[in-house]
């Protein structure tokens, strides 16, 4: 592991730094916990060199919000800070003679879709139990046509289970938004791992990372 400085947030780097394929996932601490499992759990399901960059994130509800949005859980609101981050984020990516994959889990898996309807610089998304619950999201599916090529998305068979009735939505969520992406031609699947939000998030990402590369290759 390389770990630097960009753009003024703490940036980590596994894998062949040789490689081709880019992995760009957004991380908190608890990410930066299991990493080490998560490569080596990429490595097991996929033949393909890569080096993965991890972004460290600090203010996940701000950074990781395409636009602001009310608390729907706890106190804390979203802000409007996921702009700015891609701006960082595709300064990592800027090499264009590799392929470039944006992933992440939670808000930042919905992040990374989002993300794959601002820029075709990502050839595509591994969204892990993304927060498709998040205000407004599924309006902004609706009306736009996402540029990366393919997209991964996952979710727990028990996420939906939930007395929050805003989060309880995310099974719809997903399904609607996995059935309109198929219906606009993308090459995408809709995987259902056991158990919550919480239940391995290493093996979790690792399965839709190690998809969005075979998916390219």
């Amino acid at each position: 592991m390389k770990t630097e400085a960009y753009g003024g947030r703490q940036t980590y780097a596994y894998g062949n730094p040789a490689a081709k394929t880019v992995l760009i996932q957004p991380v908190d601490d608890h990410d930066l916990s299991v990493m080490e499992s998560e490569i080596c759990r990429i490595r097991a399901l996929t033949d393909t060199e890569f080096r993965l960059i991890a972004v460290r994130v600090d203010d996940w509800n701000h950074d990781l919000s395409p636009w602001s949005a009310p608390a729907v859980f706890g106190g804390e609101g979203f802000g409007d800070g996921a702009e700015g981050l891609l701006t960082e984020v595709l300064r990592l990516c800027s090499d264009d003679t590799g392929a470039c994959i944006i992933g992440g889990y939670s808000l930042a898996g919905l992040f990374a879709l989002w993300a794959g309807y601002q820029t075709d610089r990502f050839a595509a998304v591994a969204a892990a139990s993304p927060s498709v619950w998040f205000p407004g999201f599924m309006d902004y599916m609706r009306k736009g046509g996402i540029r990366a090529r393919s997209v991964y998305l996952s979710l727990g068979d028990r996420e939906e289970k939930t007395k929050n009735a805003v989060m309880s939505t995310v099974g719809r969520c997903i399904r609607e938004g996995y059935g309109r992406l198929k219906e606009n031609g993308v090459h995408c699947t809709l995987e259902w791992n056991p158990g919550n939000h919480f239940q391995e998030p290493d093996l979790r990402m690792a399965k839709a990372f190690a998809w969005a590369i075979d998916s390219i290759v």
